[in-house]
């Protein structure tokens, strides 16, 4: 069965019938979630972190061995088409939740279309999956973005992807290491030829964006060092090691990359096993973008989500919370319709992995569209105007929807701003300064 999508790209609305699409704008999403006006490209690159500690080979009591960390990239990008080529046209292949289904899903983006370097060089933002899950994972965002004149770099996290999930220690010490090398990889790339991207990148500009584990990597990235308690944990990292990335370390402050200006972190798991503690997290002051569902049962809300938000005390933060939703809230692409099938490897239907059980995946992917451009272009683009989005009352619900005949709003209307009327509801959204 086909399913028919409502899809605007560029504000031209058209009706698709091809299935997996990353790219589906619903009639009553936020304004902001719309396609941007570029042209968009995407590309994979292959780089190599030598000389990496191997977690995965780590064995306790003995030197932990090292190796080269091989990680994939999808990079998306504003693009000039040629004549020949149509935007929604690239398929991208992408592994599911088995591990072993690979599916074909449909976006915007051309492959390997020539770079648009009009308005450059772009802001730079990097994304980060959960564990397990891959650089397509939050592939609606990154194609979304880049067609807002963003470059996007996604990362397959080697150990945690769905091909090769190992030893969640990996995870806890790659994440933040994965990040900040792709930040200095991309550097590098905006001053070579070879892959067609060359001046493109403002990596002095850059933000993190992350899922669950991949939140974790963001919030460890822009400051919140990690606790004692983790790095002594059983279920961690051997030896100590991930010391590297402990609060108050002096090799964990030097790296915190000052080109670094926003982050944002959908339902960052830690603080319900004592990764994060109040010290730690003091130490952010990148604005930061929290977005969460009240009923997550894997990194927590009330504990958990909400404790990391309240305990970023020096930075400009932002919790964006949807009523009911578990830990996939706003976060993964539509369940592709071959992960609807029990898997016997799985023992349970794939498509959980994706799915909420109370809000619509497109639906939710639309409000996080919406609050991410809105809060990235203020922070990374100096977008005063993106403050109206943002600067809104607490509760959705609360908001009146209060319209002059002509169109015009009056002076009591209070509703979010960029919402239709009648669809911001089951929405919080809660701003503290440091």
């Amino acid at each position: 069965m086909s399913l028919i999508t409502f899809v605007l790209c560029n504000q031209t609305c058209t009706v698709l019938a091809q299935e997996n699409r990353i790219d589906t704008i619903r009639p009553d999403a936020p304004e902001l979630a719309h396609y941007g006006t570029y042209q968009t490209g995407v590309k994979t690159l292959h780089f190599t972190h030598e000389n990496q500690l191997d977690i995965v080979k780590a064995k306790a009591g003995e030197k932990i061995p090292v190796y080269n960390r091989p990680l994939t990239v999808e990079i998306w990008y504003p693009a000039s088409l040629n004549a020949d080529q149509k935007a929604g046209s690239t398929p991208l292949h992408a592994m599911t939740r088995d591990g072993i289904t690979e599916v074909t899903l449909w976006g915007q983006a051309v492959r390997d279309a020539r770079a648009n370097s009009t308005d450059g060089p772009y802001p730079l933002l990097i994304v980060s999956h959960g564990y397990p899950g891959n650089r397509f994972l939050l592939s609606h965002l990154a194609e979304n973005l880049a067609s807002k004149g963003y470059v996007v770099a996604s990362i397959d996290h080697t150990d945690s992807t769905y091909q090769d999930q190992s030893s969640f220690g990996s995870t806890l010490m790659n994440r933040s290491l994965d990040q900040l090398f792709v930040l200095n990889q991309m550097e590098k790339l905006n001053k070579e030829t070879t892959h067609g991207l060359k001046g493109m990148v403002n990596v002095n500009i850059t933000g993190v964006i992350g899922y669950s584990m991949g939140a974790y990597g963001v919030v460890n990235t822009v400051g919140g060092g990690v606790s004692e308690a983790a790095v002594k944990s059983p279920i961690g990292v051997p030896d100590s090691a991930l010391e590297i990335r402990q609060s108050g370390n002096a090799n964990y402050l030097a790296s915190i990359d000052k080109r670094i200006k926003a982050a944002v972190a959908f339902a960052p798991w830690g603080w319900n096993m004592g990764v994060w503690d109040k010290q730690g997290l003091a130490g952010i002051h990148t604005p930061i973008f929290y977005i969460a569902g009240s009923a997550d049962d894997v990194s927590g809300y009330g504990p958990g989500v909400r404790n990391i938000y309240e305990n970023t005390v020096n930075a400009p933060r932002y919790l964006l919370t949807f009523e009911n939703a578990n830990h996939n809230a706003g976060a993964p692409i539509p369940a592709p319709k071959e992960t609807w099938k029990y898997s016997e490897k799985l023992h349970f239907i794939p498509a959980e992995h994706y799915l909420d059980a109370i809000w619509d995946n497109v639906r939710m992917n639309n409000i996080s569209q919406h609050f991410v451009t809105a809060f990235l272009d203020k922070y990374l683009k100096n977008d005063v105007r993106k403050d109206a989005y943002l600067n809104v009352i607490e509760n959705a619900q609360d908001g009146k929807w209060s319209v002059a005949k002509d169109g015009s709003y009056n002076t009591d209307h209070t509703y979010w701003k960029g919402f239709p009327a009648r669809t911001a509801i089951g929405l919080r959204l809660e701003h503290q300064q440091p």
